[in-house]
């Protein structure tokens, strides 16, 4: 396992970047947090290939970044994400459309084509395999893929009378962006299967008593209450313990015996325990101050790390 002794502590407060390349979104980085905040407010945050392009880019930025220890994903404006852009009216998801698709000469449809793919679920399979929490800041209408793309993030937090809907029955289509997998493991069967079957649009107070969100709060809050939880982990907390407990939880989703985990536990604690993080976290407890963690996630993630293998379109 590389070691790290010899890093330097990182300095969160020092470390503040505003990146102005993207179109549909703003990415912003301050004292180790990097927030995203969707930003179409004239068409409410509405979703496109370009949105999409983006956010992927986002998350590949903030995985790069060892001075990011936390991702924020909220909304500008009035609304959180208003779904897909409709502009595109009645072919808004016919993937067919396209040039040089999946549909060929006769008809018959290449199912395995990368067009097939749901550009939402590209999203949410990327924050998915982000090596950083995620945090999501709804601060207004989330509906479609404007609630999908959360579901993969860790933590949801809404504001009093944001609406949620996962509406896709009553648009002729079906759940997306891996919903299908991320909405009954978070809410359960028979609740997943009611909002999707109903399609309708619930305020946030039914959506957390589901168990979607975590919390409800006044809207001139939403983002301090998002910041505090970030800096709760940020401040006081190891960020490969972090990114290795994140990949742990959702991946042991899928595991079928608890002797799965098991494996992956014993050996994340066996590395764990010889790194100098270890050695601070004790010590820093013992000393009553706060913890210098001198591991990067970049660096130091142990050497059975990846434990599984991703699985591939077709």
């Amino acid at each position: 396992m590389p070691s790290s002794t010899s890093s330097a502590p990182a300095d969160y407060s020092r470390h503040q970047e505003k990146n102005p390349m993207f179109e549909t979104i703003r990415y912003d980085v301050a004292d180790g947090i990097a927030t995203i905040t969707l930003n179409r407010p004239d068409r409410l945050n509405a979703f496109n290939a370009t949105m999409a392009q983006e956010l992927i880019a986002a998350f590949d930025r903030s995985d790069a970044d060892d001075m990011v220890r936390v991702v924020i994903v909220t909304g500008e404006g009035r609304g959180f994400c208003a779904g897909a852009d409709l502009e595109a009216g009645a072919d808004t998801f016919n993937y067919a459309v396209r040039e040089d698709g999946p549909v060929g000469a006769d008809g018959s449809i290449d199912w395995s084509h990368p067009d097939v793919r749901d550009t939402g679920g590209l999203v949410s399979l990327r924050i998915f395999n982000s090596l950083k929490p995620v945090i999501a800041a709804i601060n207004g209408p989330a509906v479609g893929v404007g609630i999908t793309m959360t579901l993969p993030m860790d933590i949801r937090i809404a504001a009093e009378g944001a609406k949620i809907g996962f509406v896709f029955a009553r648009r002729g289509i079906v759940p997306e962006a891996a919903s299908s997998w991320f909405l009954p493991r978070l809410v359960g069967i028979s609740k997943a299967m009611e909002w999707c079957a109903t399609g309708r649009v619930m305020l946030a107070d039914e959506a957390q008593a589901g168990g979607l969100l975590r919390s409800v709060h006044a809207p001139d809050t939403l983002l301090d209450v998002a910041r505090g939880i970030a800096r709760e982990i940020a401040d006081n907390t190891a960020p490969v313990s972090v990114s290795l407990t994140r990949q742990m939880l959702w991946r042991g989703l899928g595991f079928s015996h608890p002797m799965e985990a098991h494996r992956i536990d014993s050996r994340a604690v066996y590395g764990r325990g010889r790194s100098a993080d270890a050695s601070e976290g004790v010590t820093s407890f013992l000393e009553k101050r706060t913890p210098v963690y001198p591991d990067s996630v970049s660096q130091d993630m142990p050497g059975f790390y990846p434990w599984w293998e991703e699985p591939e379109w077709r």
